[in-house]
């Protein structure tokens, strides 16, 4: 299934678009690539918890997530990072705050168009866990979980999934 009707060059049905991956129009030839956006995600951390929000817009409404974003053209990931944690949580963050940790391969279907994300993972460990929502058209609330405690079903994505099942949970 295309999330294309019609080519956006010439308007022509006559086309193939295999995996979503690569558009090509016989008639006229056009070609586009369907390349993977890039995203950045953090684990805040404090004690033996970690912050998830919890999605208040689609997909994955109601599920959990951690902050983060897509990461907007011109920015490194750690800028991105820094951004979308002041956007979304009001903190004033630095790169130098930021701990790589891996990145993983996600699907991320927005307005019935497939988007292939590489998710890039940060930690930050907080000092308490006094934090508070800023983007709440975003975010329904923070909660802070843990590690024991995380329940891998709750989560939205497949990407946070696999990253913290595989480096976070006890």
């Amino acid at each position: 299934m295309s999330f294309f009707k019609f080519c956006p060059s010439c308007a022509s049905t006559h086309f193939t678009f295999p995996d979503n991956r690569r558009f090509f129009c016989e008639d006229c030839g056009f070609t586009y690539y369907h390349n993977i956006a890039a995203a950045v995600a953090l684990v805040f951390t404090f004690e033996d918890k970690v912050l998830f929000t919890v999605r208040n817009v689609d997909p994955d409404k109601g599920k959990w997530d951690l902050p983060g974003g897509f990461i907007d053209p011109n920015e490194t990931a750690e800028e991105a990072a820094c951004r979308e944690i002041r956007e979304e949580l009001g903190l004033n963050l630095q790169p130098s705050d930021l701990k790589y940790v891996t990145t993983s391969p996600n699907n991320y279907l927005y307005k019935n168009v497939p988007y292939r994300t590489m998710d890039i993972f940060y930690e930050c460990a907080l000092p308490s866990n006094g934090i508070n929502v800023a983007a709440e058209d975003e975010i329904q609330e923070l909660i802070w979980v843990k590690r024991s405690e995380i329940d891998l079903e709750k989560i939205g994505f497949v990407s946070i999934r696999k990253v913290i099942g595989e480096k976070y949970l006890k």
